[in-house]
């Protein structure tokens, strides 16, 4: 694989991953609506004077509610997730700027100490 690819992403692996995550992500949301929907059939089993229509009217809305809050929920953490995702790779890259330049220092120091052995030794 070039170098291109690997760095764009564009690669079969890639494409692999990205497919799994949208899987990954249709099931999640499919199990948070069947769980929107079991949390509104077991409200309205508590309110057992109501007719089936209003029990379907009931639910569907509770349903719609849970499943419109749980997606201002999962945007709120998707935003915050990449906020922090550029948080720590800003740090990341700190980090090994500093020690890049610690090993150089460290190299040089080295290079030198060895440089005035040398002309000590002579």
């Amino acid at each position: 694989m070039s170098a291109e690819k690997k760095r764009t992403g564009s690669g079969p692996e890639a494409e692999s991953a990205r497919g799994l995550a949208q899987m990954e992500g249709y099931l999640l949301w499919n199990a948070e609506v069947e769980q929107a929907r079991r949390l509104a059939r077991r409200f309205t089993d508590q309110l057992p004077w109501l007719t089936t229509a209003q029990r379907e009217d009931v639910e569907r809305v509770y349903t719609a509610e849970r499943t419109a809050e749980s997606r201002v929920v999962l945007a709120r953490i998707s935003a915050r997730a990449l906020q922090l995702r550029g948080e720590y790779t800003a740090r990341y890259r700190r980090l090994r700027a500093r020690c890049v330049a610690a090993a150089v220092v460290c190299a040089g120091a080295a290079a030198g100490a060895c440089g005035v052995l040398a002309q000590l030794a002579r």
